[in-house]
């Protein structure tokens, strides 16, 4: 083979290790973006339940007015869902539910750029939820 062979070799093996590197890391990123969004969909799920459980009245097993019930602990969240696990990752009550709040939390099953893994807080309102994203 001639140089100028060679180097078309070598230019084309920079090439195409450039472009796997950008795949991977583009996968990646689409891996975290996808999590983060089935985590912030399942805290709208949960959000709706605490909402129900907010106007149901007490007699009926609701909070009354009132997201007090709502503890952050296995009881609490028990009277949203029994599976506060999934797929796409694990829910809890991150601090108690006052008369007129709660907020509930959810961690992904991947990484984000941090190395942490993804987190999603959700403020829960009598009439509306808001999600931030923690990592």
């Amino acid at each position: 083979m001639g140089q100028q062979q060679l180097l078309l070799v070598v230019v084309g093996l920079i090439i195409v290790g450039l472009a796997v590197g950008v795949g991977i890391t583009m996968f990646a990123d689409d891996a975290i973006s996808s999590n983060r969004d089935a985590v912030t969909n399942d805290l709208v799920n949960l959000a709706s339940r605490a909402r129900q459980y907010y106007h149901k009245p007490t007699a009926l097993g609701g909070g009354g007015s009132s997201f007090v019930g709502l503890s952050a602990d296995a009881a609490g969240l028990q009277k949203l869902t029994s599976k506060p696990q999934n797929l796409n990752g694990t829910y809890s009550i991150k601090t108690a539910g006052t008369d007129s709040t709660v907020y509930l939390l959810g961690v992904g099953t991947e990484k984000a750029g941090d190395g942490n893994l993804v987190q999603i807080t959700m403020l829960v309102k009598p009439d509306s939820a808001i999600a931030a994203v923690d990592h």
